[in-house]
């Protein structure tokens, strides 16, 4: 089972949501976070960036600069641009792209669920990480970014769902991006009650992005419980903000490689080394893998299609079976000397969206020397790592929707 509890979001104002909302700073390059902080006094990106356009600069990541993120908060609190849901709501988020509507609920999830395993990870996570993040939420006593879970498709929640879809949003606006946002509140204590109970029968959730944010968030709750082993349990250190999408509104996109060496092989000679393990076509034109076990690559301005022969992998082996495993025991590894995906600077990873196109630029001008482009992981295959408590290997997908920080915040405090 699942335990799913309503929460009092601290959000903004209806008229000021499109300005605060914002993509995690990390994926702005500087001078666009810069004009940002510069133009949008509204955007959450000052609280994360608590420092802008200040003399006095804390150490990324120490408790000083948290004890500011925190100040900035409360600033937002007190000049009325946060506000308080006064209910405990669930939270309909609709993302609508080009290709895609993304349709979950917001929720805060039990801790004791990812503890007893009913929350299923393919993830690992660094300790450094989990111990930092651990760090901000003791400081900051907020938690502004969702752990992106996934589910079976459940009738009951889709048609609670629904029925708040063909009503007025409480926040609805367009981002710069052409990507159209709607947050709906379900505050009515007959849905609240009804969905519990659907997402109490659903014995299986898996994580498809977060795996650090919810590590660190379980690490607070038990550092918590260890104070007073009295604890109340329905106290809001027990659950973690979420955002439950089904599986079918799930889009698991790949995760492509770019290499800059060719550890002293000439493209020829690479190319003879790759031809041992696969099957190698040259292709007239922009070649994406259509089939699993089939790659793309683009070398010396030619694409290639390379299909994994059989004995290259352990067809019974759930993770040796991932095409990311594959690359990197048949190419990465033997051919390229790249032995840790992680450390290895010689590898960089480019996520889907971009296409075969953003690959071939990206050796064209030199950057890299080979790209590699892998066939998506399926559903299925992520369950299945996850199912026999594995970890499948770095950068395996590019999972969306990627959420906003800032619409619908999880206080720590009562």
């Amino acid at each position: 089972m699942a335990k799913i509890v309503p929460f009092k979001a601290i959000r903004p104002t209806r008229d000021k949501a499109y300005l605060v909302s914002s993509m995690p700073a990390y994926t702005y390059k500087k001078h666009i976070l810069e004009a940002k902080l510069e133009t949008n006094p509204y955007t959450f990106l000052h609280i994360i960036n608590p420092e802008f356009r200040s003399d006095d600069k804390t150490q990324p990541n120490s408790i000083e600069r948290f004890q500011n993120v925190r100040e900035k908060y409360d600033e937002f609190y007190t000049e009325g641009i946060f506000m308080q849901d006064t209910d405990e709501c669930f939270y309909i988020y609709r993302q609508i792209t080009a290709t895609n509507t993304y349709i979950g609920l917001i929720t805060g999830i039990a801790v004791d669920d990812y503890l007893n395993g009913n929350i299923k990870v393919h993830e690992q996570t660094l300790t450094q990480r989990e111990e930092t993040f651990k760090t901000y939420l003791d400081v900051c006593q907020f938690n502004a970014e969702p752990v992106l879970l996934t589910y079976k498709d459940n009738p009951k929640v889709e048609a609670i769902i629904n029925k708040y879809l063909n009503t007025r949003s409480e926040i609805e606006f367009c981002t710069s991006h052409k990507i159209k946002q709607d947050v709906w509140l379900v505050n009515d204590k007959e849905d609240i009650k009804e969905l519990t109970t659907a997402f109490s029968e659903i014995n299986n959730i898996y994580i498809a992005d977060g795996h650090h944010r919810s590590a660190s968030s379980v690490l607070y709750c038990q550092s918590k419980r260890k104070e007073n082993s009295n604890y109340n349990p329905d106290e809001k250190f027990n659950y973690f903000l979420s955002y439950l999408i089904p599986e079918s509104k799930l889009n698991i996109i790949e995760y492509n490689r770019l290499i800059t060496s060719l550890n002293e092989h000439t493209p020829d000679s690479f190319l003879i080394e790759v031809k041992k393990q696969f099957d190698v076509e040259e292709k007239q034109y922009t070649y994406t893998p259509d089939r699993k076990h089939n790659f793309s690559m683009y070398l010396a301005g030619k694409w290639y299609s390379i299909t994994a022969k059989k004995g290259t992998y352990d067809e019974n082996d759930i993770v040796g079976n991932l095409d990311a495993r594959i690359l990197t025991l048949n190419v990465l590894t033997p051919i390229l000397g790249i032995t840790d995906l992680k450390t290895d600077n010689r590898v960089s990873f480019m996520e889907g969206t971009k296409g075969a196109e953003g690959l071939q630029e990206k050796v064209d001008n030199e950057e890299a020397v080979v790209a590699f482009g892998l066939y998506p992981v399926s559903i299925e295959q992520l369950k299945a790592v996850a199912d026999a408590n594995d970890i499948m290997p770095p950068k395996s997908t590019w999972i969306e929707p990627k959420m906003r920080s800032g619409l619908t915040i999880y206080s720590l405090e009562d």
